[in-house]
């Protein structure tokens, strides 16, 4: 049986969502009293003014909402890029961010009635590197422990603050350079330490690092040959044992959590390693959408040859950004058009590909599904909900009118969202 970190070894409940893709770190929850229905006037307990940019999600714990926020200031002296790739000098033609001044905060709201509590910069200055104008530099999502909670942003450190807003350490990890494109990788936290993945331009100098969360040293820091990656690894457990696992161009690699020694590596996703990998049923599901599209379903008993590894492949219907989603005995997948496929987790056979939302959009956010139901949100601010299963179904639309680039975090009876410009706690009206 395969268990998320979050089940194994912390405490929260399912009325938190402690860090990026939620309490099973699959994007699920458990919780049924949760609305489906909602609008811009409709269904809304609050509404709260989010000064920046960010891509993080919400993460909540109790009667707390933690995210992270950028906001560009004035220009600054001009930088050349950092990154080189091939051996050559490379810029992406749609970077920026590294002329302007940054002001890094962390942001702590009330559950109750989205009040403020506290803001903290934790980083104020030039940044290292340049980022694609899509992203932005609040794109990791933080993760919490009940006590404390922990934001990355990646060349610009890593920071550990408790709940009242006071600064406990902070940490760099060096010089990280992406391509000039950001990063999307979140921390995950795990026992005592947490735990990051830095893989950078062609592979010279990638590494899975651990961070002690008592004191902010490093605990244990491992060298990777892989190019630039912008996943966030997962933690399973098979055959009683406990496996980081981390995808990749060229490789999937799992390693010891605790240690960071390798365990086992297979095949590696070919294209760009973006999506965060999901799991169950013995196995570990890896996609890619660029610069083809690919899912691998990998078997992950420890007694498994290398060359067995693969169980079934799929090649079409995947996005560039968002996530796939598994819920139950299925995987779904989606483009960034939003054209929704579902397949048998066991054997990969569709049960349905490329249906169509009501209306044209594109998409970012990932997948979340609770109790038999999918949550989609288009970049419009549009939330599908699907119901779950062999047989398409699109139950119903909800329009915010705002984009929404961030995942939804489902917590308590609510469902809290990020747009462009707003914190929302979507909550059933009492009567």
């Amino acid at each position: 049986m395969l268990q998320t970190l979050a089940a194994l070894l912390l405490l929260a409940g399912a009325n938190d969502w402690p860090g990026w893709r939620g309490p099973s770190g699959n994007g699920i929850s458990t919780l049924k009293d949760i609305p489906i229905s909602w609008a811009a006037d409709r269904n809304i307990a609050w509404k709260t003014e989010v000064a920046g940019r960010g891509h993080s999600s919400p993460v909540v714990w109790g009667d707390r909402v933690f995210l992270t926020t950028d906001i560009e200031g004035e220009p600054v002296a001009a930088e050349a890029p950092k990154h080189r790739i091939r051996g050559g000098a490379f810029r992406h033609p749609d970077s920026t961010g590294i002329n302007k001044k940054h002001t890094l905060k962390v942001l702590c709201f009330d559950a109750a009635n989205g009040k403020q509590l506290w803001e903290r910069t934790a980083y104020e200055g030039q940044v290292y590197d340049e980022i694609h104008k899509f992203n932005t530099y609040a794109s990791p999502t933080p993760v919490v422990d009940g006590k404390f909670v922990y934001a990355y942003f990646e060349a610009q450190g890593l920071y550990k603050y408790d709940f009242a807003g006071n600064l406990v350490w902070k940490i760099s990890l060096g010089k990280i350079d992406t391509l000039g494109l950001g990063t999307g990788v979140s921390p995950v936290l795990f026992e005592d330490k947490l735990l990051l993945l830095a893989d950078q331009d062609d592979g010279d100098n990638s590494f899975l690092v651990a961070i002690s969360t008592a004191d902010g040293k490093i605990a244990w820091k491992t060298p990777r040959k892989a190019r630039q990656t912008w996943t966030t690894p997962v933690i399973v457990e098979s055959g009683g044992q406990l496996e980081l696992i981390v995808m990749g161009t060229e490789n999937v690699i799992a390693y010891d959590p605790r240690s960071g020694k390798e365990m086992w590596r297979t095949e590696g996703i070919v294209g760009n390693s973006v999506h965060t990998p999901v799991f169950g049923h013995g196995m570990v599901y890896l996609t890619t959408g660029y610069p083809l599209k690919k899912t691998l379903a990998i078997r992950l008993a420890p007694d498994t040859a290398e060359t067995n590894r693969v169980a079934w492949k799929y090649e079409k219907g995947t996005s560039y950004v968002p996530s796939p989603i598994l819920y139950g005995d299925y995987l779904y997948l989606m483009t960034d058009a939003g054209l929704l496929t579902c397949l048998d987790a066991l054997t990969g056979e569709p049960k349905y590909e490329s249906k169509r939302f009501p209306a044209p959009a594109h998409f970012t956010s990932p997948p979340v599904a609770f109790d038999g139901k999918l949550l989609i949100t288009s970049e419009d601010g549009d939330t599908y909900v699907v119901k779950a299963g062999p047989v398409h179904e699109v139950l119903g639309t909800n329009s915010l009118g705002e984009p929404v680039f961030a995942s939804l975090a489902l917590a308590g009876d609510s469902i809290y969202v990020r747009s462009g410009k707003s914190l929302y706690r979507i909550r059933k009206a009492v009567q």
